[in-house]
C-alpha cells in the first residue's frame, strides 16, 4: 500500500501479507493491522465525514482531530500526511480492508503535498473516508500451539476479521509457548491473505517455540544505593527452574513494591547458556531516598487534624523503608482535648521468603476524650505475606500499655485506670478495587483476629473486626458510582471496664458516622454505683454512596451512614447521618468536602463538615 491522492486498498482482487523467516506481526505491509487508535477530542475546524455510519473508534484514531485551534500550517501538514495510516488502521482493526481515504487541505489532498512545502496558511480541512465492506475471516490457524493454549474465540472462520483479533491469535500462541517454559517462542512464518472479492481474511501463523528453558545467571543493573544481593533477594528469580513470564512478573512486582525504586525491567538474555539456562538482568532506577509529606483534614465539630511523615526508602541499603509519622488532632474541637501521636515503623522486604516483610512499630499517643484520658505505648512486630498483588496476610505480636482515668457521666468521679496487654493479631487484606484512591469497580476486604492476654487486672479475650467495601460503577466511562460500606467489630471473652480503652468500639464521626459528633455513640456501664460511657464491645456500621461525576474534575456524592454499639451483643444504640459531599480530582485523589447531619439518634444535633484528601472510603 502506497500513499496517494487516496488510499485506496481494495483495488486488487487480493491483498497478500506474508512475511518468512524471523519476525513478527510488524512487517511494513501489516502496519495497518497493527495501528493502535489514539484517543481525541473535537476540534471543529475539520470537517470529517465516514460513509455509511459513525466509526467511533475511527474518530478516535484521527491526529487532525486532536489539533488545536492555533495549530500552525507545518503541523496541520504533518498530522494531514500522517491520517492515512492512522485511519486505515484504525479501519482495519473494525475488519474493513477496502478503505477509500481522502485527506484535503483547502481542497488539495494532504499526500500530494510535499513536506517542506506547506501552504502558510489552512483554511479548511476535509477528512472523507468510505469504509467499504466489513471483511470476514476464511481459513485461519496457529500453530503449533501448546497444550492448553486458547485463542480467541471469534479467531475462527466467519467471524468479523478484526485486525486486533489477529493480533491476540499471534500473541496467544507465542505466549502459550512462553508459559510452557519456551522463552524463545516466536512467529516464524505467517501468511495473511485479503480476497476483495470474497470480502474475506485469510490467516496462517507458523509459530517457532525453540528450547524448553530453565532460569539462569541473574544480572543487576542502574542500582546505585542498594545492595545487589538484596535486589536479587528480593526478586526472588527461581534460578534452575522453568523458565516462566509470570514468574518475571512476580519479581517485578516485588521490587515495585518496596518504593525503593521509580522504575523496574527484568530483561532477558539474547543468548542461550549451554545447556538450557536463560540468563536476565534486573534494571532498576533508584527513587530519591527521602519523602516528607504532610496532611490536614478539618471537621466542624471535631476540629482540625494536622499529620506529616517523613520517608527513608533504602535506610540500610537493602530497600528497608523507616518512616516516622505524627499527627495533632482534634485541635478546637468542641467536646474533648488535643491527641498526640508519635509513630515510628522499620519494614524489611523479603525476610524469610521473597514475598514476606519483616515489620517493626512503637507508637505512642496521648487521647483526650470527654469520657477519659489515656496514654497508649505499642510495640509491634509482625510478618506481612504476599499471596498475590490482591491477597496479603499479617501475623503479628504485640505488647499493649495504657494508663489514664475516667470522668463519671455527671463529671464528679474519677476513675484511675492501668492495662497491660500482649496480644496477637492476625489479618488478611483481600482488595479487588481498580484503584485506591478513587475506586469505581471492585471490593475491598480487611478482616482481624486479636487475640489479647491481659497483664494485672487486665482481662484477656479475643477482639473481632472488620471492614467491607464494595463498589460498581455505571454508564460510560462509570460516571456514576455505587458505594457501600459495612464495618464490624466485637470483643469477646472480656468484661468491658477490665478491657484496654482503644481495644472497644464507639461510633461517630468522619470513619464511622457522618452528621454525628465523633465518638458521641458508646454505652453506659456502672462501677460502685457510679456510672462511666464507654466504648461498647459491639459495632456495626453502614454507609451507602452515591457518586456522579459532574465534570472532569467535580464529582457530587450523596450519602447515608448508620452505627451502633452495644454491650454483650450487637443490640444497643444507634444513630444515624446523612448529607451531601463535593469531590475535585487532584490527579492523586480527589480533595473531599461532605455536609451532614443527624437523621437518627441523640448524640448530634446540627451541621457537621468535613474535608479532606480521598473518598470517605
Amino acid at each position: 500500500m502506497k500513499p496517494g491522492a487516496k488510499v485506496r486498498t481494495g483495488d486488487t482482487s487480493k491483498q497478500r501479507f506474508t512475511r518468512r523467516g524471523k519476525g513478527v506481526l510488524s512487517a511494513a505491509a501489516l502496519a495497518g493491522l497493527l495501528a493502535y487508535p489514539f484517543v481525541a477530542k473535537a476540534f471543529e475546524p475539520v470537517d470529517f465525514t465516514i460513509k455509511g455510519g459513525d466509526f467511533a473508534a475511527v474518530r478516535a484514531a484521527s491526529g487532525l482531530l486532536t489539533l488545536e485551534p492555533d495549530a500552525t500550517s507545518e503541523e496541520i501538514l504533518a498530522a494531514a500526511r500522517a491520517e492515512y495510516a492512522r485511519l486505515v488502521g484504525a479501519l482495519y482493526a473494525e475488519g474493513h480492508y477496502a478503505p477509500v481515504v481522502s485527506v484535503r487541505l483547502d481542497g488539495q489532498e494532504a499526500a500530494d503535498i510535499a513536506p517542506l512545502n506547506s501552504p502558510p496558511v489552512v483554511r479548511s480541512i476535509s477528512v472523507t473516508i468510505d469504509p467499504g465492506p466489513a471483511f470476514r475471516f476464511g481459513s485461519v490457524s496457529v500453530s503449533p500451539l501448546a497444550p492448553g493454549t486458547s485463542l480467541p474465540g471469534d479467531f475462527q472462520p466467519g467471524e468479523l476479521a478484526r485486525s486486533v483479533t489477529l493480533r491476540e491469535a499471534a500473541a496467544a500462541g507465542v505466549n502459550g509457548w512462553r508459559d510452557a517454559g519456551h522463552a524463545k517462542a516466536r512467529i516464524a512464518d505467517q501468511d495473511i491473505v485479503a480476497d476483495h472479492e470474497a470480502q474475506t481474511l485469510s490467516a496462517h501463523i507458523d509459530i517457532a517455540a525453540g528450547p524448553k528453558l530453565r532460569f539462569g545467571a541473574v544480572a543487576v543493573a542502574g542500582q546505585e544505593r542498594t545492595r545487589e544481593n538484596r535486589v536479587r533477594k528480593i526478586a526472588g528469580l527461581p534460578s534452575g527452574t522453568s523458565f516462566s513470564p509470570a514468574e518475571l512478573a512476580r519479581a517485578e512486582a516485588r521490587l515495585r513494591r518496596t518504593g525503593t525504586f521509580s522504575s523496574v525491567a527484568i530483561v532477558e538474555d539474547d543468548a542461550i547458556t549451554a545447556p538450557d539456562l536463560l540468563g536476565t538482568t534486573i534494571k532498576v532506577v533508584e527513587e530519591k531516598p527521602r519523602r516528607l509529606s504532610f496532611g490536614a483534614e478539618l471537621s466542624s465539630l471535631e476540629g482540625a487534624e494536622l499529620s506529616g511523615s517523613w520517608l527513608h526508602r533504602n535506610m540500610f541499603k537493602g530497600a528497608e523503608r523507616l518512616e516516622i509519622t505524627g499527627s495533632i488532632s482534634n485541635i478546637g474541637s468542641s467536646n474533648s482535648g488535643i491527641d498526640y501521636k508519635l509513630g515510628l515503623a522499620i519494614d524489611r522486604p523479603a525476610t524469610l521468603t521473597p514475598d514476606t516483610t519483616l515489620r517493626f512499630a512503637t507508637n505512642f499517643e496521648r487521647i483526650d476524650e470527654a469520657d477519659y484520658l489515656a496514654n497508649h505505648f505499642d510495640l509491634t512486630l509482625g510478618l506481612t505475606h504476599y499471596f498475590s498483588e490482591q491477597l496479603t496476610g499479617r501475623l503479628n505480636v504485640a505488647y499493649n500499655y495504657e494508663n489514664g482515668y475516667a470522668v463519671s457521666s455527671d463529671g464528679l468521679t474519677r476513675d484511675d485506670f492501668l492495662f497491660r496487654s500482649l496480644a496477637l493479631p492476625v489479618g488478611v487484606v483481600w482488595d479487588k478495587r481498580d484503584t485506591k484512591t478513587d475506586a469505581k469497580q471492585g471490593f475491598y476486604l480487611d478482616v482481624e483476629a486479636k487475640p489479647f492476654f491481659g497483664l494485672g487486672t487486665t482481662d484477656s479475650g479475643v477482639r473481632l473486626k472488620g471492614d467491607l467495601r464494595a463498589y460498581r460503577g455505571f454508564g460510560q466511562d462509570a460516571r456514576f458510582v455505587l458505594a457501600a460500606r459495612l464495618q464490624f467489630g466485637a470483643v469477646l471473652g472480656a468484661d468491658a471496664l477490665n478491657t484496654p480503652r482503644d481495644e472497644l468500639f464507639y461510633s461517630g464521626g468522619g470513619g464511622t458516622v457522618r452528621g454525628q459528633p465523633y465518638q458521641s455513640l458508646g454505652v453506659s456501664v456502672a462501677r460502685s454505683g457510679t456510672t462511666f460511657k464507654i466504648g461498647g464491645t459491639h459495632f456495626i456500621g453502614a454507609s451507602v454512596e452515591a457518586r456522579i461525576k459532574a465534570t472532569e474534575k467535580i464529582g457530587l456524592v450523596g450519602f447515608v451512614d448508620a452505627g451502633q454499639v452495644g454491650l454483650g451483643s450487637f443490640s444497643g444504640g444507634t444513630h444515624a447521618g446523612a448529607g451531601l459531599g463535593l469531590r475535585y480530582d487532584t490527579g492523586l485523589g480527589p480533595i473531599r468536602l461532605d455536609l451532614a447531619a443527624p437523621v437518627s439518634g441523640t448524640t448530634g444535633k446540627g451541621l457537621q463538615i468535613y474535608v479532606g484528601l480521598g473518598q470517605a472510603f
